[in-house]
C-alpha cells in the first residue's frame, strides 16, 4: 500500500464533486482502486505514471448501481434481432427481415424488445410475420418479457392450436373461434420458447460483455442480476459470471439473484446453497433469490386485490395470477431467510405486494430480525394500507422509476382496466419515502432503458423523458427530489447489495466508482436530467467508458 504522499494512478482535475448532496470544486485522486484524496491541492500526488484527466468544470457523481436488471438477457437481444429503440410495426418487420437475411444459417429468428403500445390492444398478430417469414419460426419476447410474438410456423412446431389449453400460469391469445393468433403470455411463452435452440456458452459470454459495456456507458458500475438460473426461457448464467470473474472481464460489482423455480418447492433450497458457495469461492455474491409472484398489469396478469375491468369499464372475474400460492410463498421466504438468503420478490400488483409483505412478516416471526435486506421489485400498485408496512418490516422498495409516467403503457393499456383505488396508487414512491421505507432504483433492462439519468428524470418529474414539460404528470405528489432519486441509484442499491461501506459515495477510502456528467443535475430545471450525458465512467478507478 502506498503512503498518503506517494503518487497516485489517477487524478480527476478541475471538476465539481458531489459530496453530501452539494457540489465542491475539488480534484480527486485514486490509488489502488480507491479514492485516496479529495481537495484543491493534489499536485503533490501526481507522479510520472499518474493519469491526469482534465474535467474542465464537469460534474462528478458516485457511480450508479442498478437494483434489478437482466444483463445477459439484454446482451443476447442486442446481439440477435434487437427491436428495442423501434416503435412501429413497419420498423419491426424491416429489422426482422434484415436479421433473417443476414443470418440464413440460424433455424430460428430470435431476439426481442418490441413494445406493447405498438399494437392495437397491446397484442401483436402472427399474420405480418407469416407474410415475411412463412417457413422459418420466429420467437420474439417483448420488452417486459411477459409476452412473446410468434409466427404460425412456431405455433405449428409447438403443436399449439385451438384445442391446446392455456397453461395454469399463462395465456394463449386467441381469436373468437379459439385459434391462436400469435401472442403468448407468461407461462404460455414456454410452449414455444422451449423449442428455441439455447445460446452457447460463447453466446452468453459475449452477451454479458456487450451488456456490461452498455451499462458502463450510462454510468452503471454495479447491479443485481434479477434472474440467475434456468428460468423464463433463459439458460443458467452462473457459469458465465464465474468465467468472466475468473478472466478479469467482469469489471462491475454484481450480486446474483438465483432463480426460484415456482414449479418446485423447498427441495431446491440445498442446490441454491451449493451454488451460493460456488459463487463465493470465485468472489461473487449469490446470496439473493428471485421469486416471481405475479405478472404485469398490461396483460391483466398482475395479482390485484380488486378485479380488472373490461373495455367497457365493467367488472370481470379476473384478479390476475399469483404464481406462488400465498401460504407457500410465506413458507419459502421463511426458509430462505433461515438459510441466510435475501428474498428478491417480483410483486407488481397490490395483491402480490400484500402477499409478499405477509411472507416477509412470517419470516420475521419465524426467524427473528435477520438483517437480510429483503425487497419487493416493481411495486406498481401498493394498497394505501400497505405503504407503511415496508418501513415497519424493513423491506426495501426496489423501484423502476422510468415506468412512473403517463405513457401509453400506463394511460391506455393499464389505467382503464384497474379499479379506481388501484389507479390512485400507481408507483407511490413519495409515500413510501415519507413513511420511512428504503428505496433502491433499477431498470429491469431490457424491459426498459437502463440509463439512470432517464429514470431519475421520471422519478422527479413523473413525465416520460420525451414528454413536454406541460404534459400531465402521473400522481405528481409521488415525485421524488433529485437527491432522493440519485440516492436510489447509489446508496440505496449499494445498501441492498450489502456494499454500503465501500461504494455509492464519494469519500476517501471508498471504491473509486465514479461518473462524470456534462450538466449540473441539482439545479432548478429538473428536465436537465433527460439531457445530461455520461462522459466518463470509472469502476475501481479504471476507466470503463469514455464518450466519443
Amino acid at each position: 500500500m502506498g503512503g498518503r504522499s506517494d503518487p497516485v494512478e489517477l487524478v480527476l482535475r478541475g471538476g465539481r464533486v458531489l459530496r453530501e448532496g452539494r457540489w465542491e470544486d475539488a480534484d480527486l485522486a485514486v490509488r489502488g482502486g480507491r479514492i485516496a484524496a479529495i481537495g484543491t491541492s493534489l499536485d503533490a500526488l501526481v507522479g510520472p505514471e499518474t493519469v491526469v484527466e482534465e474535467l474542465d468544470g464537469r460534474w462528478v457523481l458516485p457511480g450508479f448501481h442498478d437494483s434489478h436488471v437482466h444483463p445477459v438477457q439484454a446482451g443476447l437481444e442486442m446481439n440477435q434481432c434487437d427491436l428495442t429503440g423501434l416503435s412501429t410495426l413497419s420498423e419491426y418487420l424491416e429489422a426482422i427481415g434484415a436479421y433473417a437475411t443476414a443470418h440464413p444459417d440460424r433455424a430460428w429468428v430470435t431476439g426481442g424488445g418490441w413494445s406493447m403500445d405498438s399494437f392495437p390492444g397491446g397484442v401483436p398478430s402472427a399474420s405480418p410475420l407469416d407474410r415475411l417469414l412463412p417457413d422459418r419460426p420466429v420467437f420474439l419476447p417483448n420488452r417486459d418479457h411477459h409476452s412473446a410474438w410468434v409466427n404460425s410456423r412456431a405455433l405449428e412446431l409447438a403443436g399449439i392450436d385451438a384445442h391446446t389449453p392455456d397453461p395454469a400460469d399463462g395465456r394463449i391469445e386467441r381469436d373468437t373461434s379459439g385459434r391462436p393468433t400469435g401472442a403468448l403470455h407468461e407461462g404460455a411463452m414456454a410452449l414455444v420458447g422451449s423449442l428455441v435452440p439455447p445460446p452457447t456458452s460463447t453466446d452468453l459470454t459475449a452477451a454479458l460483455l456487450t451488456a456490461q459495456r452498455h451499462l458502463h456507458s450510462v454510468g452503471i458500475v454495479g447491479w443485481q442480476d434479477a434472474l440467475v438460473g434456468a428460468g423464463l426461457g433463459m439458460p443458467d448464467s452462473l457459469p458465465t459470471y464465474l468465467a468472466a470473474k475468473h478472466s478479469g472481464a467482469l469489471t462491475a460489482k454484481v450480486v446474483l439473484a438465483q432463480w426460484w423455480d415456482r414449479d418446485r418447492g423447498l427441495e431446491q433450497l440445498p442446490s441454491l446453497v451449493e451454488r451460493r458457495a460456488l459463487a463465493a469461492e470465485a468472489g461473487l455474491d449469490a446470496a439473493s433469490v428471485k421469486l416471481m409472484q405475479d405478472g404485469v398489469c398490461e396483460t391483466h396478469t398482475a395479482a390485484m386485490l380488486d378485479p380488472y375491468l373490461d373495455a367497457h369499464g365493467h367488472l370481470t372475474d379476473n384478479r390476475g395470477l399469483s404464481f406462488i400460492p400465498a401460504d407457500a410463498l410465506a413458507t419459502y421466504v421463511a426458509a430462505l431467510d433461515g438459510a441466510g438468503f435475501q428474498a428478491h420478490i417480483h410483486a407488481l400488483g397490490d395483491r402480490a405486494v400484500r402477499d409478499s409483505l405477509d411472507a416477509i412478516a412470517h419470516a420475521r416471526e419465524a426467524n427473528g430480525a435477520s438483517g437480510l435486506r429483503h425487497h419487493l421489485a416493481h411495486v406498481q400498485v401498493v394498497s394505501a394500507t400497505d405503504v407503511a408496512r415496508f418501513a415497519a418490516l424493513d423491506v426495501t422498495a426496489n423501484i423502476q422509476p422510468l415506468w412512473a409516467c403517463l405513457d401509453e403503457a400506463v394511460e391506455v393499456l393499464t389505467l382503464p382496466f384497474l379499479s379506481p383505488a388501484a389507479r390512485g396508487q400507481q408507483y407511490v414512491f413519495g409515500s413510501l419515502l415519507r413513511t420511512g421505507a428504503r428505496i433502491a432504483c433499477g431498470s429491469d433492462w431490457p424491459v426498459s432503458d437502463p440509463a439512470p439519468l432517464l429514470g431519475m428524470h421520471v422519478a422527479v418529474n413523473r413525465r416520460a423523458p420525451d414528454q413536454p414539460a406541460d404534459a400531465a404528470p402521473l400522481l405528481p405528489e409521488e415525485a421524488l427530489a433529485v437527491t432522493e432519486a440519485l440516492a436510489g441509484y447509489t446508496t440505496g442499491t449499494a445498501y441492498l447489495n450489502r456494499l454500503e461501506g465501500s461504494t455509492g459515495r464519494i469519500e476517501t477510502g471508498y471504491a473509486a466508482d465514479l461518473v462524470v456528467v456534462d450538466h449540473d443535475i441539482l439545479g432548478e430545471d429538473t428536465t436537465v436530467l433527460a439531457r445530461t450525458r455520461v462522459t466518463h465512467t470509472y469502476a475501481n478507478g479504471r476507466e470503463v467508458h469514455r464518450a466519443s
